[in-house]
C-alpha cells in the first residue's frame, strides 16, 4: 500500500512516499530567500513553490519506481482551526488533486500542524499514538508557530487528530526570534542551524534575562532587543547566538514544567523546525516521557501528512491495524 504526501509551507516544498508503514522518500526543496531578508511574502512563496514543483514531482516519480498510488495526502492549512489559511498551501493542494485525479487515488487533507506532529511521532517511533485511541501533549515550535497542544487521536473518526491549543507565545514565535537575531548578525535565512552551531562553539558564561513565562504562556519579544544590544556592544556572534538559543531553551523548559504540573503523566512530543536544535533537546531531555524527532523530520516535510493519509486510507479500505 503506497501513499504520497505534499506539503507547501512558507519555506519548503515537500513531498513524501509512505509505503507499508515506512517512509520511502522524504523530498524537500527550500524556497529561496534573498540575503538580508527575514522571510517571504505569500505571493512570493506561491511563485517559488510553483517553480519547485516540477523537480519535486520528478523526484517523486523516481521514488515511486512506477508503483501504484493508493492515496494522496496534503497540507491544506496551517492549523486545525476555523479561518486558518495561507495561500502557499494551494500549490500543494493543486499537486495533490492532480495526482489523485490522474491515478484514481483517494485524497485526504490535513493541517500543516497535524503533519508536523505526525512526522515527529514517526521519527520517535511512536506512530502507535495515531492508530490507538489516546491523548498526548505536543509542542509545535517553528518560525510561524510556538504552540502547546492537547491532542486526542481518534483513528475511527473522520478527523484523525483533535488538536486543542493550551498555550504558547503571545508575541513573536521562537523561530522568529532565532531568525531575526541571525539575520541581524548577517546569517542566511532561515538561521536555525547556523545559530545553533555558533552557540555550540561559545565557551563563556551564557547571558541570561528574566523571562516572561506565566504557566503555559510566554512573551519573548524583549529577547530580540536584548540580543541586538548584546551584539552591538560585544560584537561577539557566538555569545549572542548562545544567548538566543538559551532564551528559547529556558522558555520551553519552564513551559514544559508548567505543563507537567497540569498533566503529570501525559506523553509529550516536540515537533517543528526549532526542535531540530540539539542544544534545546538536551535541556528538555531532563523530563520523563518526552519524545523528539530527528532533524529531517522536525523541519518542514510531507512525511507526517503522508503517514496520516496512509492510516486514513488503511482504515477506510478496511485493512487491519
Amino acid at each position: 500500500m503506497t501513499v504520497i504526501g505534499f506539503d507547501t509551507s512558507n519555506y519548503t516544498t515537500s513531498a513524501a512516499v509512505f509505503a507499508d508503514g515506512v517512509c520511502r522518500a522524504n523530498i524537500k526543496l527550500p524556497l529561496f530567500v534573498k540575503e538580508g531578508e527575514r522571510g517571504l511574502r505569500q505571493s512570493d512563496a506561491v511563485f517559488a513553490h510553483t517553480k519547485n514543483m516540477p523537480e519535486i514531482t520528478s523526484r517523486l516519480k523516481e521514488a515511486l519506481c512506477g508503483g501504484k498510488i493508493d492515496a494522496v495526502g496534503y497540507s491544506c492549512a496551517p492549523r486545525d482551526a476555523e479561518g486558518s489559511y495561507m495561500p502557499c498551501f494551494l500549490v500543494g493542494k493543486s499537486a495533490a488533486h492532480t495526482a489523485a485525479d490522474l491515478t484514481g487515488a483517494k485524497i485526504y487533507p490535513f493541517s500543516h500542524q497535524a503533519g508536523h506532529i505526525s512526522a515527529a511521532l514517526y521519527s520517535a517511533g511512536k506512530s502507535e499514538f495515531l492508530i490507538n485511541p489516546t491523548h498526548f501533549a505536543a509542542f509545535h515550535v517553528s518560525g510561524g508557530t510556538t504552540d502547546i497542544l492537547y491532542v486526542k487521536s481518534t483513528p475511527d473518526g473522520e478527523i484523525p487528530l483533535i488538536i486543542t491549543r493550551l498555550g504558547g507565545t503571545l508575541d513573536i514565535n521562537a523561530g522568529q526570534l532565532i531568525d531575526r537575531v541571525g539575520v541581524l548578525m548577517g546569517l542566511s535565512f532561515p538561521c536555525g542551524s547556523a545559530l545553533e552551531a555558533l552557540a555550540a562553539e561559545y565557551t563563556g558564561e551564557r547571558d541570561k534575562m528574566a523571562l516572561k513565562v506565566n504557566g503555559l504562556e510566554a512573551s519573548i519579544s524583549g529577547a530580540e532587543n536584548k540580543a541586538r544590544e548584546l551584539y552591538e556592544k560585544s560584537g561577539d556572534i557566538r555569545r549572542t547566538a548562545a544567548f538566543t538559543i538559551g532564551v528559547v531553551s529556558d522558555m520551553l523548559f519552564l513551559m514544559t514544567k508548567s505543563l507537567r504540573a497540569l498533566y503529570p503523566k501525559i506523553p509529550i512530543v516536540y515537533a517543528g523546525g526549532v526542535m531540530s536544535c540539539a542544544l534545546i533537546k538536551r535541556r528538555l531531555s531532563e523530563f520523563e516521557n518526552v519524545y523528539f524527532s530527528s532533524p529531517e523530520f522536525s523541519s518542514d516535510n510531507a512525511v507526517g501528512t503522508a503517514q496520516l493519509a496512509y492510516f486514513a486510507y488503511k482504515r477506510e479500505a478496511g485493512y487491519g491495524r
